[in-house]
């Protein structure tokens, strides 16, 4: 895993997360007609481009490990990851009440916590 990116991916799960969070508690749905939504999905547009950049970087680094790794718990966490955040996005913008938000903010939430798991699975 590239640590820097791992940690540029936590830091902004955790800022667009905030973001959502506070469009809930201000009941504001995700609609992408406001520039705060639309922000927030550029951020969160972002965020799956770097979950997918750390996806091939770690099944890369996987195929190539010469180490005691458990592949399958690190790869899970690596693709759960990729597939949960465009699901909670969809879900958010289906969802027009203030709880798409919150749908949005649980899920960003939820990403760098994998993140830290998929490390310390790694660094085992």
């Amino acid at each position: 895993m590239i640590q820097a990116l791992t940690t540029a991916l936590a830091v902004l799960a955790l800022v667009a997360a905030l973001w959502s969070l506070v469009l809930a508690i201000a009941d504001k749905p995700i609609t992408l007609a406001t520039k705060a939504t639309l922000g927030l999905a550029g951020a969160v547009v972002l965020l799956e481009l770097g979950l997918l950049a750390q996806l091939v970087v770690g099944v890369v680094r996987v195929v190539g490990a010469d180490r005691e790794l458990d592949t399958p718990t690190f790869l899970g966490y690596l693709l759960t990851m990729v597939v949960l955040l465009p699901v909670g996005a969809f879900w958010s913008l289906a969802d027009r009440s203030r709880w798409g938000a919150g749908v949005l903010a649980v899920v960003l939430f939820s990403v760098p916590a994998m993140i830290l798991r998929a490390s310390q699975v790694w660094a085992a």
